[in-house]
């Protein structure tokens, strides 16, 4: 597999690049880009040699999502940065994945065994954007950073029970009570969390299925909830959401 990495930080290329050949003899690092200014032309004259790129979102002279703007990448994407506030914006194009510095050998093991497995499920050659759609329906969110004072956790998504917002604020709540704030709106996470397991019931609440204890049938057809951990106000569905919620939840009556 041939590989362009777009970094311009040379440490973090030369890391990149160490972690890629120890994950494959096959893998050959074609080139390290360090800017849009010698990316796009690049990419435009040889994308054809290439068979994925890694991109970091913030470099000196812009975002590299610009690039996509300028020419029609072709090739499958996995983008690396500091900061997870680009989620979003990342999969709107060809990204197949999303990883967060610092890059461990393990997330980056877990992204090309993800791209190995989606090629072996295609029948025949794709172009990114269908393989794009295809992944899209498999890939959420499956972490969260939060700050606590000067330290950083990350919160594996499927210890979460609820999200919940304060006034400008949001909340996670764990399975195990605790609490964070994070920075992010509730209409982003409805982007970023699987609809299966996650379900938006109001304007100030996004709950997971198996935090949800008890339905019951509420005034005006619409329901409450009662979630495990407990909350300090009624989560209700609201009305014009029930019928949703309800072919959600299993069809329940």
């Amino acid at each position: 597999m041939k590989v362009v990495i777009l970094e311009d930080e040379p440490l973090a290329a030369e890391k990149l690049e160490r972690y890629l050949l120890k994950f494959s003899g096959d893998i050959e690092v074609l080139c390290k880009l360090d800017s849009l200014g010698n990316a796009i032309p690049w990419i435009a004259e040889h994308q054809d040699s290439v068979d994925l790129f890694f991109m970091d979102i913030q470099l000196t002279d812009g975002l590299s999502f610009e690039i996509f703007s300028k020419i029609d990448v072709s090739k499958p994407v996995i983008f690396t940065t500091a900061f997870d506030e680009f989620a979003i914006d990342a999969f709107k194009v060809n990204s197949i994945d999303y990883l967060l510095k610092p890059i461990t050998f393990t997330d980056l093991s877990r992204a090309l065994k993800k791209l190995e497995q989606l090629r072996e499920q295609l029948s025949e050659p794709m172009q990114i954007g269908s393989l794009v759609r295809e992944l899209g329906r498999k890939v959420y969110k499956d972490r969260f950073l939060v700050r606590m004072g000067n330290h950083i956790h990350s919160i594996p998504t499927e210890t979460i029970a609820y999200f919940y917002a304060e006034g400008r604020d949001v909340y996670l709540k764990r399975k195990n009570g605790k609490k964070y704030l994070i920075e992010y709106t509730l209409e982003v996470l409805e982007e970023l969390l699987d609809p299966k397991q996650f379900f938006r019931t109001n304007r100030s609440f996004i709950v997971h299925i198996n935090a949800i204890v008890d339905v019951v049938v509420y005034a005006n057809r619409r329901l409450k909830l009662t979630l495990d951990p407990k909350t300090e106000g009624e989560v209700v569905v609201s009305r014009e959401k029930v019928s949703f919620f309800k072919q959600w939840f299993g069809g329940i009556a």
